[in-house]
Parts: structure tokens; C-alpha cells; sequence
């Protein structure tokens, strides 16, 4: 089966219409961010490096639980998931790992896939249970919990389906499962929380022991939905709490969307880095809940100090091992793909002004507790315009000046929807 493929060619032909206002407006930025002091070369070279990974359920309409909308031309299988992923890439060359989640996206030719992902220079990245949804022909039901409920029947259940999770990553190269449980209760008295809490660590445990040597657990929390009284990992402290009832290798995935409205996440994330226990990051953003909207299309000022946080412990946690990063949202009324390309510039974006940041400067202010110029400082780095970095590191490794320009001027969805048909859904939706 042949794919669409867009090759450097074509997109050094579509640069070369913005190339000069790129070279003029970077030429200044790096030369104002030169006379403060900063080493653009420096900065340029950890944007090039930054990868996020891409989950396989983002690239098709998900939408709401009130309806799902299509952009057409979604991918129905693996490999064209895969394929959608090669042209985020190629366009941002930040995309460079794909997340699975299993069951919806489990691989029927893995020497296929593997090098079908090796040709567009893609990595899998962890790997996604699935025990928040009964699947079609299983023995036991889900319904009032997974790894928590009172049943061992379900429990096993669900404690084999991770292992099997493990099993189909570890053939793929992948080093790390994720794991998200929608277990809880919507009224009191509904649950025991100790015995639920119990069980879930008892779970987690036989899931732990399971792990390849080189391997992670990342534990994710959500505070509420679908269950609406109580979740059993309901927060960081939680979520911390099992990592280390698991042991070295176990850790706290967070995910933007997964607190109550204006919990200090940048707070969480400085902690857990603190403390080594900070596993990785699920992008998103919102106005409400668990809104899954594009990466900083709400606050972007939230993701930036979320960021400089992450810069900071990058540079001064050493006892916190490499991040996972994957952007977590739900495309119900934009392309997905131009959704994507939108939160992949986000977070390079936050990133960039997180760079800015003097953080021996901001230490000092900290330390005399110089309030105002803490802020100065901070907003500075957050006004600055850094889009020609982005675009100059783009640039560096073969990307696109503008990703969505060049996405809608070389018509990738109007070629995906001629290659797949108007009426596709995506697998796992």
C-alpha cells in the first residue's frame, strides 16, 4: 500500500515564499537575544532536540460524548496513523514518536510497522492500557472498577491486559506503559477507599513486576469523570504514593487537564522533580475540566511557568530520570492534524520562553526576595516573541518556516481524503 509522504523537496519549495521575512525576523531576534546575554546556538540546539510524542487516538475526530464530527480522510488503520504522524513530522520535526494505545491500535505485521515508522524517522513512545472501557468478547465487566474492584476476577483481568500491553510495546522498541483508570465511585458510600486503594497498589504491583529491566510505569490521576464522587487516584499525592508502593522504576504521569480548575501544576511539577518522581507530561488545555483543547489555546501563560519549572528541574534534579512527552487532546471541530501542528508550535513555544529565563537571576531575586523583579523577570521571557527560533529550528533540521501554511498549501487533507475516502473513522473512536 502506498502512503502519502511529503519529502523535504516539497517542503524547501512551499519555504522558500516566507524564507526571506524568516531570515530578516530571526536575524533581529537573535541579535537583541545575543546583546542580553543569551547563547542562541545554545537554545536553537534544545528546540531542535525537543520531540513530543503524538498518541494514535488524536488523529481522528474524537470529539465529545454529545457527538463526533469528521474532518475526513481519517485514518482507519495503524499505518495510516502512523503516516499522520510521518507528516506532523516532517512539517515540525518535533513529532518524532508515536504513543499506542492498546487495544484500539494493536500492530498485525510488527516487522511492517517498525520499519514502516523507522522510514519517517519516528520512535514509539509508551504505551496505553485500556481497562476504563469493556472490550468486545471479555469474560468480566469493568463497570465498577478495574485493578480496584472487589472482584480477582477483574482484577486479573485487567492486571493480564497491561502485561499484554507490555508485551506488544516491548516489540516495538517502546519503554514505558501508561497507566490511566477511570476506577472510582459517583456516590457516597459506593466504595471503600481503603480497600480500593489497596487493591489498586496490590495491582499495580503485579503489573510492575512484569516490566522489562529498562522500563517505566507511569501512573496517571484524574480528579473526576466518568466517575463523579471519588476517583481512586485522584490527585499527585496519590499518584506518588503507588509509584512508590511499586518501586524505582514506577512514577507520577500528569496530565494538564487532570486537576481541579486552578491547581498550581507548575507547583506539582517542581515537587515531584524534587523528589525524581516526575515520569511525564499529557498536553492539553482548558477552560473548565478535562476540556482536551489545543495546547496553549487557553493559557499559555499556565504552560510557560509550568515550563520554567521544567527547565529548572532539567538543569538542577538530576535525580529525575528523562520525561515522556505526548500531547493529550480531542479534536471535535478543527483538522486534527492542524490541531496538532497548532499545540506541537504551543509547546515549543513555552518552551523557548522558558529558555529565556535566567534562572540564576530569578535564584537571586527569589533569595533577597525581590517580588517585582521575580515577575519582571518571568514576563520578560514570556513577552518575547520567539516564533523565528521555532521556525530557525525547524529550519535546521528540515521542517517548514510555517507548519499549517505549508500544510494547507501542499492540500494534505485534500490528498488524505482522495487516498482513504470521505467517510473514514479513525480505529479506536
Amino acid at each position: 500500500m502506498n502512503f502519502m509522504k511529503l519529502t523535504k523537496q516539497h517542503i524547501e519549495d512551499d519555504n522558500k515564499k516566507s524564507l526571506a521575512s524568516q531570515n530578516n525576523s530571526y536575524n533581529f531576534l537573535a541579535d537583541s537575544l545575543t546583546s542580553k546575554g543569551h547563547n542562541v546556538d545554545a537554545i536553537l540546539s534544545k528546540l531542535s532536540e525537543f520531540q513530543v510524542a503524538v498518541p494514535s487516538w488524536a488523529l481522528g475526530a474524537g470529539g465529545t460524548r454529545f457527538g463526533r464530527f469528521s474532518f475526513y480522510g481519517e485514518p482507519s488503520t495503524l499505518q495510516e496513523k502512523i503516516e499522520d504522524v510521518g507528516i506532523l513530522h516532517a512539517l515540525t520535526q518535533t513529532a518524532g514518536a508515536v504513543s499506542l494505545h492498546i487495544p484500539w491500535d494493536i500492530p498485525t505485521d510488527y516487522k511492517a510497522i517498525k520499519e514502516q515508522a523507522d522510514s519517517l524517522h519516528i520512535k514509539f513512545d509508551s504505551v496505553n492500557s485500556n481497562t476504563f472501557q469493556d472490550q468486545k468478547n471479555a469474560k468480566e465487566s469493568y463497570k465498577f472498577g478495574s485493578l480496584s474492584n472487589t472482584s480477582k476476577a477483574v482484577r486479573d483481568q485487567a492486571i493480564q491486559h497491561n502485561l499484554d500491553v507490555i508485551n506488544i510495546g516491548d516489540k516495538l522498541g517502546s519503554k514505558s506503559l501508561t497507566v490511566w483508570l477511570a476506577d472510582g465511585s459517583s456516590f457516597p458510600g459506593q466504595n471503600n477507599f481503603q480497600t480500593a486503594f489497596q487493591n489498586t497498589q496490590n495491582s499495580l504491583i503485579d503489573i510492575y513486576a512484569g516490566l522489562p529491566e529498562d522500563w517505566k510505569l507511569l501512573i496517571e490521576y484524574k480528579p473526576y469523570e466518568p466517575n463523579f464522587y471519588s476517583t481512586v487516584i485522584q490527585d499527585w499525592g496519590a499518584s506518588l504514593m503507588l509509584a512508590n508502593g511499586c518501586g524505582d522504576k514506577a512514577f507520577t504521569l500528569v496530565d494538564l487537564g487532570h486537576h481541579l480548575p486552578n491547581s498550581n501544576i507548575e507547583q506539582i511539577v517542581s515537587i515531584l522533580m524534587l523528589k525524581g518522581k516526575l515520569g511525564g507530561f499529557h498536553f492539553n488545555d482548558s477552560k473548565y475540566g478535562d476540556d482536551d483543547l489545543t495546547v496553549g489555546s487557553i493559557k499559555p501563560y499556565a504552560l510557560f511557568l509550568i515550563f520554567n519549572e521544567l527547565v529548572y528541574g532539567m538543569e538542577n534534579n538530576p535525580q529525575n530520570p528523562d520525561l515522556a512527552w505526548m500531547i493529550d487532546a480531542s479534536h471535535n471541530i478543527k483538522d486534527p492534524l492542524e490541531d496538532l501542528l497548532q499545540s506541537l508550535e504551543a509547546i515549543q513555544e513555552a518552551y523557548a520562553k522558558a529558555l529565556l529565563v535566567d534562572q540564576k537571576e530569578l535564584r537571586t531575586a527569589q533569595l533577597e526576595n525581590d517580588v517585582t523583579k521575580c515577575q519582571e523577570i518571568l514576563q520578560n521571557a514570556f513577552r518575547t516573541d520567539v516564533r523565528p527560533l521555532l521556525a530557525a529550528a525547524r529550519l535546521k533540521n528540515g521542517g517548514a518556516i510555517n507548519p499549517i501554511q505549508s500544510y494547507r498549501n501542499l492540500a494534505v487533507r485534500e490528498t488524505l481524503i482522495k487516498e482513504r475516502g470521505k467517510h473514514t473513522i479513525a480505529t479506536g473512536l
